[in-house]
């Protein structure tokens, strides 16, 4: 069965917290968000405490007042499970429910997410409290969505507890089919008298003297995610019961830092996949980050998808807290729009004047009405009405770049060939001369159907399964263009070594073979033939039919092979055995998608951004100017401007740091 947001339009809103504010102040925040154009809040987050003051004793009245309001004032509630923050006196009834950390210290409650996920008198509270939740308000007007806690695994996705412990097992039990001596082989227990010869006898990967097996590290890791999956599933069966047509949802964090869960496996498991994104003060280009997010969570719902948390200005948890400079606030939100996004909502609707985070910014700041940001929160939402045709209009790419949170985890565990490998660094690598191409990118699993691509990219696929390999060599066999970065198919999905030279399982698909690696230090660079120069890693590149593209021109490989191309059955595969300058990687990247047919969605100036939807009936582009200076780009001679509402004949005009959004009618 299907579940949609019944909402209209492109949903606006943000985390609504009226609990933190006398009565008297509703009104007002009714009046306001009329006034900004709100059509969605989520409320309830953290409010289990208020709530449920007592085990087992309910006090629903202001949440009852709450969403009685909203839906006077048409104003739909994505109601969450406040199960992300369990009160003081469920700690004090079940002090074992507290989390562990990896040092064996016992963590206090007193913030969020301060629970172990194994825990069943976690998991026992939090469903009978989403079941209570669901029982009174299954039926309510107000109900738009369920949102099923917040944010699993932002503190709490690894937890060392006995509890955690049992439960590993019980997980590893299942994996590997009872069988012992397969989990012995998977993880390679012969190396450093590892052996196990009895399931109790395994522990979470506690620190240690030396370094940890890397496969129980690996395992380790998908448990985590898994155990909190299993969590969201129950919860969100108890609201499914009651409510069967109302979706459910949970925040994603698809964010640079975060690498905790598996949202490859989550993803299908919502009926409607919704991410929060915030920018890291210290990137200077943060809108490549923004695209390259949108692009992966669009990726993983499958289509259209919900913003459910950003900032207005500057968030409060970095070591510099900076604030949005003028019309960012706009790009940022209508930028998730243009990669995807039906649903825009901030954390949070009025700015905290106590707790943690009094100094996140807010839809309505501290300083109220008169204020840059509010101005900003207004027109966004006078933007999002008049784009309220976009919604469930798809994104189209014929590039796709693969991204694996397994091979992820097994890159950035320790004792590999560099600790300088960090995996979203060398996936934005790729990414980012795509971005100022202007080219639509998709991600994909290493198995997905690769058939609407000319062009595929795996820059960093260090660990990878026989399917998945065979995937991506068929495809290139069959007539698309495969490029794969370095470090490559090192390893198999139990992190074993796949012997007989690198790339491993893609030798064959690439015509090369490696005999040794040579890490680069930091700071270290050799030179490459054609100019440019390539850092952070090189190997000794042996053609086994591929041919020699760019050459080590210094250091120890000098002559030695660092870019191949070779023609495998009726397509093209590509090896790039170091990372090239920025420059130089862009003008790779420039002659691999030129050769394979991939066109930029529109030819823009540098710095503007031109992101296509399609609709049933008409094209949606979206022309994000980044500069300061004003640009100009081509449309449709039958096109209109949405936002404006003017008709755009031929070409748009898009002031500096201004958008753009224009329906071509097909």
């Amino acid at each position: 069965m299907k579940r949609e947001l019944s909402v209209p339009g492109i949903a606006y809103g943000g985390d609504y917290n009226p609990e933190q504010w006398p009565e008297e102040v509703w009104a007002e925040d009714m009046r306001l968000m009329r006034e900004a154009g709100v059509t969605m809040v989520s409320v309830g987050i953290f409010s289990w405490a208020l709530l449920e003051p007592s085990e087992g004793a309910y006090d629903f009245s202001l949440l009852d007042r709450v969403l009685d309001l909203l839906h006077t004032h048409g104003i739909a509630a994505d109601l969450a499970t406040p199960t992300a923050a369990p009160p003081a006196w469920f700690f004090r009834a079940h002090p074992e429910a507290l989390p562990v950390d990896k040092d064996g210290r016992g963590l206090s409650y007193g913030s969020r997410q301060t629970f172990c996920p194994s825990s069943p008198a976690y998991r026992k509270a939090a469903l009978r409290m989403a079941r209570a939740l669901a029982g009174r308000y299954a039926e309510h007007p107000a109900l738009a969505m369920w949102h099923v806690h917040n944010e699993y695994g932002c503190h709490n996705a690894e937890c060392y507890c006995d509890e955690s412990a049992a439960a590993f097992r019980r997980w590893l039990r299942a994996r590997y089919a009872d069988d012992l001596d397969a989990l012995n082989d998977a993880w390679g227990t012969r190396f450093w008298s590892q052996w196990y010869y009895d399931w109790d006898e395994i522990l979470p990967p506690r620190p240690t003297g030396a370094v940890p097996n890397p496969t129980h590290q690996l395992d380790w890791r998908r448990f985590c995610s898994d155990e909190l999956l299993s969590l969201y599933e129950a919860e969100r069966e108890v609201l499914r019961e009651a409510a069967p047509a109302v979706p459910a949802t949970t925040n994603f964090m698809v964010m640079y830092t975060f690498d905790a869960l598996d949202y490859w496996r989550w993803a299908p498991k919502l009926d409607l996949v919704s991410n929060d994104h915030y920018l890291q003060s210290a990137d200077p280009e943060s809108e490549i980050d923004i695209a390259l997010s949108g692009d992966l969570v669009r990726s993983l719902a499958g289509g259209p998808w919900l913003l459910m948390e950003h900032s207005t200005g500057a968030v409060n948890w970095q070591p510099v807290n900076r604030a949005k400079g003028p019309g960012e606030l706009r790009r940022n939100a209508l930028a998730h729009v243009a990669r995807g996004a039906d649903g825009i909502a901030y954390f949070q609707w009025r700015a905290a004047k106590a707790g943690a985070e009094q100094w996140h910014s807010a839809m309505l700041p501290h300083a109220g009405t008169d204020s840059r940001i509010w101005r900003d929160v207004v027109r966004l939402g006078a933007d999002l009405k008049a784009l309220a045709e976009v919604r469930g209009s798809v994104g189209t790419a014929e590039v796709a770049i693969v991204w694996d949170w397994n091979s992820r985890w097994a890159m950035e565990l320790p004792s590999q060939p560099s600790a300088e490998l960090h995996y979203q660094d060398l996936i934005r690598a790729w990414y980012e001369p795509l971005w100022r191409s202007g080219v639509a990118v998709d991600f994909v699993r290493p198995d997905a159907d690769l058939s609407p691509y000319r062009l595929v990219l795996a820059p960093s696929l260090y660990l990878v399964d026989e399917a998945g390999a065979m995937n991506l060599t068929r495809f290139a066999e069959g007539g698309g263009t495969l490029a794969v970065g370095f470090h490559s198919g090192a390893v198999d999905e139990n992190c074993h070594v796949r012997l007989g030279g690198y790339p491993g399982a893609f030798r064959e698909a690439l015509g090369v073979r490696t005999d040794e690696l040579f890490p680069l230090l930091p700071g270290e660079s050799v030179g490459l033939s054609g100019g440019g120069t390539g850092s952070l890693w090189s190997e000794r590149v042996r053609p086994a039919g591929a041919e020699a593209v760019s050459s080590y021109t210094s250091g120890p490989l000098s002559g030695v092979p660092a870019v191949t191309r070779n023609s495998v059955g009726s397509g093209v595969s590509w090896y790039v055995a170091t990372l090239p300058d920025p420059t130089t990687l862009a003008g790779l990247l420039d002659r691999i998608r030129t050769e394979a047919g991939v066109r930029p969605v529109r030819e823009t100036a540098a710095g503007v951004e031109a992101v296509l939807r399609r609709g049933e009936d008409a094209d949606y582009l979206f022309v994000i100017n980044h500069t300061g200076r004003p640009t100009e780009v081509a449309v449709a001679p039958d096109a209109m401007e949405l936002l404006t509402g003017k008709p755009v004949p031929g070409s748009v005009s898009v002031p500096a740091g201004e958008v753009a959004v224009v329906r071509e009618p097909r």
